[in-house]
């Protein structure tokens, strides 16, 4: 007698379903709001649970970023002219974006929608005079970038000085790697397969914990609507409206024009490509945190890694378009609310303060509004009104992040677009296989999940 044959499920089995990530996080935000609607203060400490989950991205995002700049300069060849590339890209989009900022600000002065019965609490008592420009000293603050040890910028997230210990490593690696190399030696192969092998192993668990990140943006959904902040976004509408609107200029009209005219790239495919990691940075709030879902997005559209890496994790400090439009705008959108109006001077100065502040800001939640002190303290004006500005940032912040987030993308994409005729120069080995420990291997449980 012949074994019964095992029966074999249906092809729709729960097992074999694949939800894409950009429809999980969708639920968990539209699941959460009627949770947070429903069930009103009860849902308060929901948000420990997505704040720590956020957290530990960002703990692991720091040494990721550390051995992905590692990786890049022992695997591939990072060019001067490359970086040169990448900065003129990269300050053309700040400058044009402070602009935007700037000039939306003046044309709707959004700040005299919001009057003094909502400002009653936090409005200065008295006239408010006319602020005085502060200096700004921009050596002290370049030198407070700099190291003082190895381990506080990791534990501090602090990009810049991450990204200078990084290449300051990784040049020092390449130059005993060629000298190793012309004398025939290969222990430097152990050195190499090492940095390999652990940003690898960093990628393994950023997947892991990336695929809880859905329960974090239902969490921090439910938390904002129970608390009831939609209150005052009526009186907030205004400069919620030209915030956004400004973003969207920056990434419908500026960005685009980049991807059909520059690197001549359909736009349906740029945004195929781009696609999870925009969503995702709308739900994790942070650019940083979303650092291996664009590198696994750069991969998908065959950026090679050396134009990823270069854009992605050293340029990420230079690609805070959103933070840098939001601030101008806000800068100005501060005066009109207090009745000051601003000297041309004085919004250059302000615009000066944006571009700085946003390329020393790290790509965190909130970061925006953190260095918006910096800023309105630089100019004089009031700082009372932030509490109320927090309302509403919780919306902003994530159009900010979406809006760095393309910006990653896009500075890759022409970064690559650049280099295609370029070929391989005599020191630089060939670009390494995407699944073999390359960032390309990252996330793939995400979408497995």
């Amino acid at each position: 007698m012949e074994p019964t044959p095992r029966t074999v499920g249906p092809p729709w089995r729960l097992s074999r379903l694949r939800v894409p990530f950009v429809y999980r996080i969708l639920f968990a935000m539209v699941l959460g709001g009627l949770v947070g609607w429903r069930c009103g203060h009860h849902v308060e400490r929901l948000g420990e649970i997505g704040t720590a989950i956020i957290d530990l991205i960002k703990a692991l995002a720091g040494p990721l970023l550390f051995f992905a700049v590692l990786d890049a300069f022992l695997r591939t060849q990072v060019r001067a002219r490359s970086a040169a590339l990448m900065v003129a890209i990269t300050l053309t989009n700040a400058v044009l974006a402070v602009s935007i900022g700037l000039t939306l600000s003046n044309l709707l002065r959004p700040g005299d929608y919001l009057r003094a019965p909502i400002l009653s609490a936090t409005a200065p008592t008295g006239p408010v005079p006319v602020p005085k420009i502060q200096r700004i000293d921009f050596l002290r603050e370049l030198l407070a970038y700099l190291p003082k040890n190895i381990v506080q910028p990791l534990l501090e997230n602090s990009v810049i000085t991450i990204v200078m210990l990084a290449v300051l490593a990784g040049w020092a690696l390449r130059r005993v790697k060629m000298e190793q190399e012309a004398v025939g030696d290969t222990r430097y192969r152990v050195v190499e397969a090492w940095v390999t092998t652990v940003l690898r192993a960093i990628e393994v668990m950023l997947g892991a914990v990336i695929a809880l990140v859905p329960l974090a943006v239902f969490a921090v959904v439910a938390r904002t609507v129970g608390r009831g902040e939609f209150d005052r976004f009526r009186g907030l509408a205004a400069y919620v409206v030209v915030a956004v609107l400004g973003l969207a200029i920056q990434v419908l009209v500026v960005y685009q024009s980049w991807i059909v005219v520059v690197a001549r790239m359909s736009l349906k495919r740029f945004w195929a490509g781009a696609r999870d990691a925009v969503v995702y940075a709308m739900g994790a709030s942070s650019s940083l945190a979303t650092l291996p879902m664009t590198l696994r997005c750069l991969d998908r559209m065959k950026v090679s890694p050396q134009s990823a890496r270069l854009a992605a994790c050293v340029g990420t400090n230079l690609n805070h378009d959103g933070i840098i439009l939001y601030e101008a705008m806000a800068v100005l959108f501060v005066a009109q609310v207090y009745g000051i109006k601003l000297t041309f001077a004085q919004q250059v100065v302000a615009a000066v303060s944006c571009v700085f502040a946003g390329i020393g800001i790290a790509g965190v939640p909130d970061a925006g509004l953190i260095s918006l002190a910096l800023v309105l303290a630089t100019v004089g004006l009031p700082v009372e009104i932030l509490p109320l500005l927090l309302t509403v940032d919780w919306l902003l912040s994530r159009c900010r992040a979406m809006t760095n987030v393309t910006s990653d993308i896009l500075v890759a994409v022409l970064l690559d677009r650049f280099s295609a005729g370029v070929g391989e120069g005599p020191d630089e080995p060939a670009l390494p296989d995407p699944d073999i420990g390359s960032a390309g291997g990252l996330l793939e449980s995400v979408n497995s999940t």
